[in-house]
């Protein structure tokens, strides 16, 4: 556990070779915390990975599950002094930095700010959390599951479902009074986020994940809780700043099919960052056999850089 002020203990694990190329993983969410079958990507013998749960999630403390917790001090800027405090506690000089969903938007506010701290980045699942970006998660995806879209947008007061769907969730769930009113909230979101990747192969509706009530609460809070504040960056910030990442050799994997996340998205990156190497792959936000093949391929292929 580290100290990251303002109350926060985060939690963190270091796997493989003490000795080897620093490589730091960047979870999504927010608020699904360290996945344990990641560390199998990174060979033992080459890298030093570090793994940590963010801000409210996973064994950090507090924990955003609890009703009672404050998320005021629980933004990307927070995050990003974390990673750094870690990092020099780690005495880590530059680490390979890889993110996944809501963790490629943290990966890039943070090799923007500090580039000479990253040496390459392997980055699934492009998301840049803009208002535009989530003002589709939460309204324009429902084009395709108009159903189940239908039964998200109930959820709010019915004087707030022709407006911002997320920042009403957000105000359900971290905001309102009655704890009978946010569960019901954590469960309308966590069903229409199971909605956006029921069509992904071998995916289960609902997710058994959902069945730990602390997990759900805390996810759902945290993820509105920063969708609705688009992640505390500047209208098109992470597009504009590319040019710091010019220096930093990088690989981003997007799945033809993601409906939560367009291509587009990872489309507009790669061309406003000529550096950076994009593969689409057949498959959803989750990903499929090519993406798994693609980032170990990646994550092999700078481990060998050294």
């Amino acid at each position: 556990m580290l100290d990251a002020g303002d109350g926060h203990s985060i939690a963190w694990q270091v796997f493989g070779n003490p000795h080897g190329k620093p490589a730091v993983a960047l979870h999504g969410g927010p608020g699904g915390g360290s996945s344990r079958g990641l560390p199998r990507r990174f060979d033992p013998a080459v890298y030093r990975l570090v793994q940590f749960d963010q801000r409210g999630c996973g064994r950090s403390t507090p924990h955003a599950g609890d009703w009672a917790t404050d998320l005021s001090t629980n933004t990307t800027h927070h995050l990003l002094a974390d990673l750094e405090r870690l990092r020099d506690h780690l005495q880590i000089e530059r680490w390979l930095v890889w993110g996944a969903s809501w963790g490629v938007t943290l990966a890039l506010a943070y090799a923007e700010r500090f580039p000479e701290r990253v040496s390459e980045m392997v980055l699934l699942s492009v998301t840049l959390t803009r208002p535009a970006d989530v003002a589709w998660f939460g309204r324009g995806a429902g084009r395709t599951f108009p159903d189940a879209w239908s039964r998200f947008r109930a959820g709010v007061p019915e004087d707030e479902r022709d407006g911002d769907l997320v920042a009403a969730y957000d105000r359900l769930l971290n905001a309102h009074p009655d704890p009978a009113v946010r569960l019901q909230a954590a469960r309308d979101w966590v069903a229409w986020e199971d909605a956006l990747l029921s069509l992904e192969p071998g995916y289960i509706v609902p997710n058994p994940g959902w069945e730990d009530e602390r997990y759900m609460i805390a996810f759902a809070r945290l993820v509105t809780h920063y969708f609705s504040h688009a992640a505390w960056l500047g209208e098109g910030e992470l597009l504009a700043n590319t040019s710091r990442l010019a220096d930093i050799p990088a690989v981003l994997l997007h799945g033809q099919n993601d409906v939560g996340g367009p291509v587009a998205i990872a489309r507009e990156l790669a061309g406003a960052w000529p550096g950076a190497e994009l593969h689409v792959v057949a498959g959803g936000h989750l990903g499929d056999a090519e993406m798994e093949h693609l980032q170990r391929e990646a994550i092999a292929r700078f481990g060998a850089r050294g």
